[in-house]
């Protein structure tokens, strides 16, 4: 089967090319909620956890190695020739002996850098063909990431169900061999799906369609985010991808597939979820609610972190979300619904048994 390319050459290229922003972004303290609040994770390109990045490691230290021999070369030239040919006391002010035809400083300074651009044109060449598989090999698993201002949605069409900003994906590596193919897509405006350890940029465009793999080496959860400017709460675009091993992964994907929980000590919060506008919004499989505007809450308890990771989700955290969503990340398309104290803790409680 042919695996399409993306649909934009540059979005093509920024699996290899994008390691140059990658280089700069990765050492900033992208600080990002994990199992617990006091834990974070700095994503950084240069701690590779898959094939995809491994390969890409290797060609953006192959091309930063040549770059710091260039830069090393003429740094040192430069200073050369500032010290052995700086004025001097008692200079009369002629200029030296000039040097005109030299065919062998000519022929250096020509065949060096097109020998260079050569190495590096052939390198990215084949990261390139590497990189973008046309072909899926036997066992890969599809997921369907959807852009949202600003949150990610989670379709997996194998299993029949849908979650928000958390991906789960099996491990890949000599003895599972399961690769995870995504097809990207966005819902409203530009957005880019990465995750520094595991896959380089790829973009999210509307009405277009492109595509990524992941193959993970190492169970655990890495930490992402939209890499391209979306609107206010960009920085808070955040995504966790958490790697499983086949049979985790199995437990987890079986558990999403239930029915939401229908616990009659919460019945009244229940209700009264039901009869507000969250249902126009939200999906909790087993009920009324269908909404697809907004992250399917079927198993909401399930995720580590509320509002696309602005927040733990604790029964704290979200109480004050339901309950002002503005507050915790301004400009979030979840409105407040003007629920009463009584109201906004019988949801809640409701909310809690959704694991």
């Amino acid at each position: 089967m042919e695996f399409p390319r993306p649909a934009l050459p540059l979005a093509a290229l920024s699996r290899t090319s994008g390691f140059v922003v990658g280089a700069l972004t990765a050492a900033l303290p992208v600080a990002m909620y994990a199992a617990d609040a006091s834990s974070t994770q700095t994503p950084s390109i240069f701690d590779p956890r898959s094939t995809q990045t491994t390969e890409i490691l290797a060609y953006s230290t192959l091309v930063l190695g040549i770059c710091a021999v260039i830069f090393t070369v003429v740094t040192a030239l430069i200073a050369y020739a500032v010290i052995r040919y700086r004025a001097r006391p008692g200079d009369d002010g002629r200029e030296p002996a000039q040097i005109y035809g030299s065919n062998p400083l000519e022929l250096a300074w020509t065949v060096i850098p097109v020998v260079v651009v050569v190495i590096l044109a052939l390198v990215t060449a084949r990261t390139i063909v590497d990189l973008q598989i046309d072909e899926r090999p036997e066992g890969w698993m599809p997921v369907t990431a959807i852009g949202h201002q600003w949150w990610w949605e989670f379709h997996y069409p194998e299993f029949g169900f849908t979650t928000a900003n958390e991906l789960h994906i099996p491990l890949s590596d000599s003895t599972s061999g399961r690769p995870t193919f995504l097809t990207l897509e966005s819902a409203d405006v530009i957005h880019s799906f990465w995750i520094p350890r595991l896959a380089g940029k790829m973009d999210v465009i509307p009405n277009r369609t492109n595509h990524a793999w992941i193959a993970p080496l190492e169970t655990g959860t890495y930490v992402g985010q939209c890499a391209e400017y979306c609107g206010t709460q960009h920085a808070n675009m955040l995504l966790r991808v958490v790697v499983q091993t086949p049979e985790e992964f199995e437990r987890w994907a079986r558990a999403q597939q239930r029915p939401a929980v229908d616990d009659p000590k919460v019945a009244d919060g229940r209700a009264t979820f039901l009869k507000t506008a969250c249902i126009n919004c939200h999906t909790v499989r087993g009920t009324v609610a269908t909404g697809r505007f907004g992250p399917d809450l079927t198993h909401l308890m399930s995720r580590a972190t509320i509002g696309a990771g602005v927040a733990t989700n604790t029964p704290a955290n979200l109480r004050a979300w339901v309950q002002s969503p503005d507050h915790l990340k301004m400009g979030a398309r979840m409105p407040a619904m003007g629920l009463g104290e009584t109201d906004v803790d019988g949801v809640v409680d409701y909310l809690i048994t959704l694991h």
